[in-house]
């Protein structure tokens, strides 16, 4: 058993503290409502109120928020980090800036707190299946600290590189998906051009040789018009960004911008 602090227990999350309870571990969730105290409950987990006790006796405490500037705010801004205790471990599940996670690990050396960036690919019913990929960043020592937490919904767990290169990997991936929605919706324009609808297109493309997860994903949705309704501002956020960070860095998303752009836009 080990003793867990999470902050975030929401569209991702919540599975995530759900299978963490079921596999033994002891969890402590933040929760700054009664509503959000009474959904924790629900969830087998002990509400707490403040990070401090998130962070107290905590082996390990696991960020799930929505955005980069929700991590910064939370472990940096509000000190979340400065209340874990030295020998214990941090794992970052939000997509987000390398560089984030790279001044989260910076602040946690000083203190003896060891950080892994750990990006997740999959959704809540990859993490109730327990078998959500996760994109780890950090050391081995760390890596293998943290994997038995990890283990309780993720698989597999890659470990990609030193802390920042899972960020990188999981920005990658979410470009690549996002392009191949783009194509998907130049092969709808495409098929209904030939007199082809796109529910029979959706049926029978799972079979052919064009077959992906993306394809998989909209054909589940029924249309690439709900798929998109229902993740694109997921998948926007993560290329916006890429779209930043790529620039910092003297990148670009070459093609796979232009075909993002389809759907996307260009902003």
């Amino acid at each position: 058993m080990t003793r867990i602090g999470f902050i975030g227990a929401g569209r991702l999350g919540a599975p995530m503290v759900r299978r963490l309870i079921g596999a033994g571990h002891q969890v402590g969730v933040l929760g700054r409502s009664d509503e959000k105290c009474s959904a924790i409950a629900e969830l087998g987990a002990t509400a707490v109120t403040t990070l401090q006790e998130a962070a107290d006796r905590a082996e390990v405490v696991v960020v799930c928020a929505f955005t980069d500037e929700q991590v910064r705010q939370v472990c940096l801004t509000a000190g979340l980090i400065t209340a874990m205790a030295p020998k214990s471990a941090l794992v970052l599940h939000t997509t987000g800036s390398p560089r984030t996670a790279e001044a989260i690990a910076a602040r946690g050396q000083a203190l003896g707190v060891d950080v892994v960036d750990a990006p997740v690919s999959g959704g809540p019913h990859d993490i109730a299946a327990g078998h959500v990929t996760i994109f780890a960043g950090g050391g081995d020592d760390a890596l293998a600290r943290v994997t038995p937490v990890l283990a309780a919904y993720g698989d597999p767990i890659l470990h990609i590189g030193p802390v920042g290169a899972g960020q990188r990997v999981k920005l990658v991936n979410n470009t690549l998906f996002a392009g191949q929605i783009g194509l998907l919706v130049e092969a709808v324009r495409l098929a209904r051009s030939l007199g082809v609808p796109e529910t029979a297109l959706l049926a029978a493309l799972p079979h052919g040789s064009g077959a992906s997860r993306a394809l998989s994903g909209v054909a589940t949705r029924g249309s690439v018009e709900q798929f998109i309704d229902t993740a694109g501002s997921f998948i926007a956020k993560d290329v916006e960004v890429v779209r930043k960070i790529s620039a910092e860095l003297g990148a670009d998303l070459g093609v796979l911008d232009d075909v993002v752009s389809t759907w996307l836009g260009s902003t």
